[in-house]
């Protein structure tokens, strides 16, 4: 009974190794199936051809008929038509101030004195000197009249005498006292005149000891106090500064090289001054200046702008930025400037096919191709799409340009072809 069991567990036993090595063969092949599947599919990758190329999605705008404004930007300061530096040429000490800044002043109103002291004395002194050389005009005129009289009394004796008396020196005497008397005359009178010169140079001192107004208008800045020594040497002190009329201002700006020939006078501008931010002021350009100004390596033209200030908005000295137009086309055609830079991109037809390694590979740079009759001219062209969505390129005459829009002044685009400003690779 025992044998017979373990026959049995025996027999079972060689049964289940069995299964297992068929088990096993059955998954090796399997394996194999799958990694001969893998390869398979591997190789047909490599073989198989590259995908078609993106197409390209261009970007358009059509042309359109509308109003174009160019203009040119310059920043620059605010300054009165007319100022006046009011100084002094004489030294001295300030005695009075009669004004402060913003008064509104008229020609020839006293605006400061000098202390006059010095100067009265120089006029006091001045007078004295004249009156000796007029009394010395008199004294040679008296001398000039007694020697007339003797040398004529001499000459009567001499004709009543028959030339025997006076003694003819005497007569010779008489006639050179005479002349000495002329001569005496002449050089009196020539110290009246250096005394009245020197009276009317100590009297112009005098005057201009009193500060006076030399325009009708405005004080805009007042840098004297009494009791303050003013020096006068080889530059006249500036005692005021003076605006003849606020109401007419000038803007003055610095316009760059690249502009400066675009700036014409009879210009309208407009400008900003950060006094009063969004609003825009009116003028007009007056002087484009021919001499120019280099700062840090910056070649600019000093360019005045005439500006009305009727409301006294305005003030000298405000930082403002100008807007120039330099140019207005009325219903004109205009296409973006990026159509009339845009240029398709080179292709050198469909891809052809290659297997997976070598589309991986770094391939060489295509050789320019042109289309639909593109050339390497540089005169300006658009581009335009054919009934066929393909780009086709039209040559145009340009003429002005705001930097965004430019004047299409020739060629056969019409208003509302849809010219190409970019393009885009579409998502597969």
């Amino acid at each position: 009974m025992n044998s017979s069991t373990e026959n049995s567990k025996d027999a079972l036993q060689t049964i289940l190794n069995s299964n297992a090595k068929q088990s096993s063969k059955r998954q090796k092949r399997w394996l194999w199936i799958g990694a001969a599947i893998v390869g398979l599919l591997l190789v047909l990758a490599l073989l198989a051809p590259g995908g078609k190329q993106n197409a390209q999605q261009y970007l358009t705008e059509a042309a359109a008929t509308g109003n174009l404004v160019v203009t040119v930007s310059a920043s620059g300061t605010l300054e009165p038509t007319t100022s006046v530096d009011v100084g002094s040429e004489m030294s001295g000490t300030v005695a009075r101030v009669l004004v402060q800044e913003n008064d509104h002043v008229k020609k020839g109103q006293l605006l400061a004195q000098l202390d006059l002291t010095k100067l009265n004395d120089a006029v006091t002194r001045s007078k004295a000197e004249l009156a000796s050389a007029q009394a010395s005009v008199a004294q040679a005129l008296a001398s000039v009249v007694e020697s007339k009289a003797s040398l004529s009394r001499m000459r009567e004796v001499a004709a009543i005498s028959g030339g025997k008396v006076p003694a003819q020196t005497e007569l010779e005497k008489a006639e050179a006292t005479l002349q000495r008397a002329v001569a005496n005359q002449s050089g009196a009178q020539a110290s009246v005149e250096q005394a009245q010169a020197a009276l009317k140079t100590d009297e112009t001192n005098l005057a201009k000891g009193t500060i006076r107004s030399p325009v009708d208008g405005v004080v805009l800045s007042r840098k004297i106090e009494p009791g303050q020594t003013v020096v006068s040497a080889m530059t006249i002190p500036v005692l005021f500064t003076l605006a003849e009329d606020l109401t007419n201002m000038e803007l003055q700006v610095k316009v760059d090289e690249a502009d400066v020939g675009k700036v014409k006078v009879g210009q309208s501008a407009t400008f900003t001054v950060s006094t009063w931010p969004g609003q825009d002021f009116p003028a007009t350009i007056q002087r484009v200046s021919l001499g120019s100004t280099i700062v840090d390596n910056v070649v600019t033209y000093k360019t005045v702008l005439g500006v009305r200030n009727d409301d006294l908005a305005l003030r000298p000295g405000m930082t403002a930025t100008a807007t120039i137009v330099t140019a207005r086309r009325d219903q004109v055609l205009l296409v973006p400037n990026a159509a009339l830079r845009f240029t398709p991109p080179a292709t050198a037809g469909p891809k052809q096919n290659g297997s997976f390694i070598s589309r991986l590979l770094p391939s060489p740079p295509a050789e320019p191709k042109k289309q639909n009759g593109s050339t390497t001219s540089t005169s300006p062209q658009v581009w335009i799409l054919d009934d066929n969505q393909q780009p086709k390129v039209l040559a145009v005459g340009i003429g002005e340009s705001n930097g965004r829009l430019t004047e299409i002044i020739s060629g056969n685009l019409k208003p509302g072809m849809a010219v190409i400003t970019d393009y885009q690779e579409a998502k597969p």
